[in-house]
């Protein structure tokens, strides 16, 4: 009978240090004498290896949304951090090496494969139990193999493909060089993936109880499924790559890890996986009810201008009895607790890192009147990609890229509104809320989630833990005019395009970071919204807008047959919802006739609704929009403008200390060097070199 083997072992892909030791030191205190059998045999002692699969989901590298540190991913074209390390300027700028920014790289890939052997061991030994019934193994089975597809799925989206350790014939305790691969192609992964999520499914229940709400359920693992189908079925990884990319990504042997032709069946996979998720009947999109009766920090509900489709109809139908504004803020700023979120599928729950969404906010917080750093801010690309509350364009959008390539048809050279809110005329902008004195009225008459996400210029912050006897302060307005607290000045903190960030924030979030680094005392706690229904709903109506044929494709289970097609109706279940929860109306017929509008409408609502959520750096990259988008210089307001000059400070421009470039090296995330001297099959990504 073998001993078991150390996770610390399996430092790298599918690297082995041999050797059998004390399972993780001292962690569970595993006498290292004991054998795989009694382990596994033993109840506790196989939770507590689950369990260990499980943290390190907790490390800030197997972050979904995150703060600044450790996983940059977070923050592309959309949000920026500003901090005494320069670091998003250096990040932007491609300022990173084979290291990463501080030490990712490395620590990625070591964590993932770390967690994938962990729950591997598992998967392999968990028959040995005979206390856990049929049921309870298949369940914690199904965990482990959602958590080992979860920790490829990083590897996939972070440094393209990778890797597959086969089930079957690997001894851990052999050398490195005689068990170590090539890499998989990207299909090769996605197929693998795909099964194996599948085969997570048939064990996992439809619900996790409260406390074990950061444990996947079948949704979960259908859910993700369906993620990553979508990106193989993307021009990145289906036939559409750039000829650079697609030649660069080869293994030793020629052969290419990016499919040189296209699928189309692909997108029509990644519906049907969608469609699996929906046919749970187990989710839908979380709604706060309308309230007549409101105060400044949370106002009656602001009733959108007239639809013919949707004024009239109550939700799902419509948005007649919903308050868009905080059915939008409530989902992500902890008002609602994670086992009561409908549209939550998958979070970590607390298994996350250092850097994780209270993190994040403290950043967002002002500096004095919130009392936090004031150091992640907004685009000016992102401020226009939300829509006036009628569903039209912003005056002015995107007018700093007019002309520019791939700006067609997403831009128009309109004058943006002026004009500032004077005391008598707050009745005419209730969007507002009572202090908006002073506010630009190009912030005016946006749609809810403008306001759950944007602080623009003069914005209210509620701050409602704020103490007299602090000589703290709620309800207050933030400029972010030169001279003014938060604004520019001679220090490290302060939003670089006059923009800062209000999702995920709560009216009781206010912090000291001042006097205690990291302050969460008198936040609201949050989870991640790490999967959640409304992305289910955008991959369904993207697969399908990218279908020219029909297909029967099977369901997860194969117990029934899904007929996928270019169907608008079908279009309309996944992308109607969502504009109803944000009350906005429905695209109009020429969009759902012409794939190529769509598709510009699609990718903006997207960048829209899981705005902060770490999806839109990897979008950019899968739709191959990344050369054009990154490489856009930033634009925000005119942060160097003072109170006096306010015409001045909002007109958008060039924002010089957050440059921008994109070049081959930034498509994947380069492999260290010591996994590329450890196994002498790997080849590294464009744009990196290989070590001598």
């Amino acid at each position: 009978m073998k001993k078991i083997i150390t996770a610390l072992t399996f430092v790298a892909a599918i690297s082995v240090i041999s050797g059998c030791k004390k399972y993780l030191d001292s962690d569970y205190l595993f006498d290292e004498r004991m054998t795989t059998e009694e382990v596994f045999s033993n109840p506790d002692y196989a939770n507590r290896w689950l369990a260990q699969a499980y943290s390190f989901m907790a490390s800030n590298y197997m972050q979904d949304v995150s703060s600044k540190k450790s996983v940059p991913f977070n923050f592309a074209d959309d949000m920026y951090y500003g901090d005494e390390s320069d670091g998003y300027r250096r990040w932007k700028n491609g300022q990173y090496t084979e290291n990463g920014l501080n030490g990712e790289s490395k620590e990625i890939w070591n964590t993932a494969y770390k967690g994938i052997r962990q729950a591997s061991i598992f998967i392999k030994n968990i028959d040995i139990n005979k206390k856990f019934t049929a049921k309870e193994i298949a369940d914690l089975k199904g965990q482990a193999r959602f958590l080992r597809a979860y920790f490829y799925w990083i590897l996939l989206r972070t440094y393209g493909p990778i890797p597959i350790v086969p089930d079957e014939g690997i001894d851990y305790t052999k050398e490195y060089d005689d068990i170590a691969q090539p890499r998989n192609s990207y299909e090769e992964c996605a197929v693998y993936l795909s099964n194996e999520l599948a085969e997570a499914a048939k064990g996992l229940s439809l619900q996790q109880g409260i406390q074990q709400i950061a444990r996947p359920t079948r949704g979960a693992a259908l859910a993700l499924r369906a993620r990553i189908l979508l990106y193989a079925a993307s021009p990145l990884a289906n036939g559409k790559a750039p000829a650079e990319v697609a030649a660069a990504l080869v293994t030793k042997d020629g052969k290419p890890l990016l499919s040189r032709t296209y699928d189309e069946s692909k997108w029509a996979r990644a519906a049907a996986a969608a469609k699996d998720v929906m046919d749970l009947g187990q989710y839908r999109l979380y709604v706060a009810y309308k309230k007549t009766t409101g105060d400044a920090a949370y106002p009656a509900t602001v009733t959108p201008p007239f639809d013919s489709n949707f004024s009239n109809s109550a939700w799902p139908a419509g948005w007649s009895d919903i308050d868009p504004f905080e059915s939008y803020r409530a989902l992500f700023n902890g008002t609602v607790p994670a086992y009561q979120n409908s549209e939550l599928i998958f979070t970590h729950g607390q298994n996350q890192g250092g850097e994780g969404i209270n993190v994040l906010v403290l950043h967002q917080l002002p500096r004095l009147e919130g009392k936090g750093y004031n150091s992640h801010g907004m685009t000016q690309k992102q401020v226009d990609a939300y829509y006036m509350n009628d569903g039209t364009d912003i005056p002015g959008m995107n007018n700093m890229y007019a002309g520019r390539p791939g700006y067609e048809g997403r831009y128009n050279t309109a004058n943006r509104t002026g004009g500032y809110v004077k005391q008598e005329e707050l009745a005419t902008y209730p969007e507002l809320g009572p202090l908006g004195v002073g506010v630009n009225k190009q912030f005016a008459r946006r749609e809810p989630r403008f306001y759950a996400s944007v602080s623009y210029n003069g914005a209210t912050w509620n701050l409602l833990n704020a103490e007299s006897v602090r000589d703290e302060k709620s309800n207050v307005q933030i400029f972010y005019y030169r001279g003014d607290p938060n604004g520019y000045k001679n220090t490290t903190y302060w939003p670089r395009t006059g923009v800062g960030i209000k999702k995920y924030v709560h009216p009781d979030d206010i912090s000291n970071v001042s006097v205690t680094a990291y302050d969460q005392s008198r936040m609201k706690p949050k989870v991640d919204p790490s999967i959640r229904y409304a992305e289910v709903l955008l991959i369904y109506a993207e697969a399908l807008n990218e279908i020219n044929g029909s297909y029967n494709i099977a369901s997860w289970d194969g117990s029934k047959t899904h007929a996928i097609s270019r169907n608008i109706s079908e279009m309309k279940r996944g992308i109607q919802p969502i504009r109803i929860r944000a009350g906005l109306p429905d695209y109009a017929g020429d969009v759902y006739s012409d794939p190529n509008k769509f598709r510009i409408k699609l990718k903006r609502e997207r960048q829209v609704e899981l705005f902060a959520e770490g999806q839109r750096y990897f979008d950019l990259r899968r739709w191959v929009d990344a050369p054009s988008e990154e490489s856009a210089p930033v634009y925000g307001y005119n942060a160097y403008a003072t109170k006096l000059q306010a015409d001045l400070f909002h007109v958008p421009v060039e924002t010089p200390s957050l440059p921008s470039i994109f070049t081959l090296k930034m498509w994947f995330w380069p492999i260290h060097y010591d996994e590329l001297r450890r196994n002498k099959y790997l080849t590294q990504n464009p744009g990196w070199t290989n070590p001598e």
